[in-house]
């Protein structure tokens, strides 16, 4: 059981999902209070490799105003991301040899009460990829609609 703070809607929309990772996330003590106020943001964030290790860049974490403001860091600076080596170089040889994109999915807190973040390896959809799912999407709507009203 996971308590989401946040969804990234944006990337199911713009990408096709090939694997699911979950990440821990390191932060900072002001960092983890604004989570737990859900002030963070997904969207057009993405996860880049710097020197061999895991970065979530762009991804806007807010600010408190009860937190000391002498500690205070940049809203959008990068986290560093941690990961098992094995997944890490899987990971990044997907990236350079294949083309894919890592895009962070969600946001929650674990069981155990730990920051965590889903990641996803994922191909970039083109136009027509987009509006095939848009009118897919459509007539699963419109047969349950159907399916509903049938049965009254």
């Amino acid at each position: 059981m996971s308590k989401s703070i946040a969804t990234n809607k944006k990337a199911y929309h713009d990408f096709e999902i090939i694997e699911k990772y979950e990440a821990g996330i390191v932060l900072e003590g002001s960092e983890v209070k604004a989570l737990r106020a859900k002030k963070v943001n997904l969207k057009d964030s993405f996860c880049r490799f710097i020197k061999g290790e895991l970065y979530l860049m762009n991804a806007h974490i807010g600010y408190l105003e009860t937190t000391n403001r002498n500690f205070a860091r940049d809203g959008r600076s990068p986290r560093k991301l941690l990961l098992h080596k094995r997944e890490l170089d899987k990971l990044y040889g997907k990236t350079t040899k294949d083309g894919y994109s890592i895009i962070p999915l969600s946001l929650y807190f674990n069981s155990r009460n730990l920051a965590k973040v889903s990641i996803a390896l994922a191909k970039g959809k083109k136009l027509h990829d987009k509006r095939e799912t848009l009118k897919r999407k459509t007539q699963m709507r419109e047969a349950q609609q159907a399916m509903k009203n049938y049965n009254r």
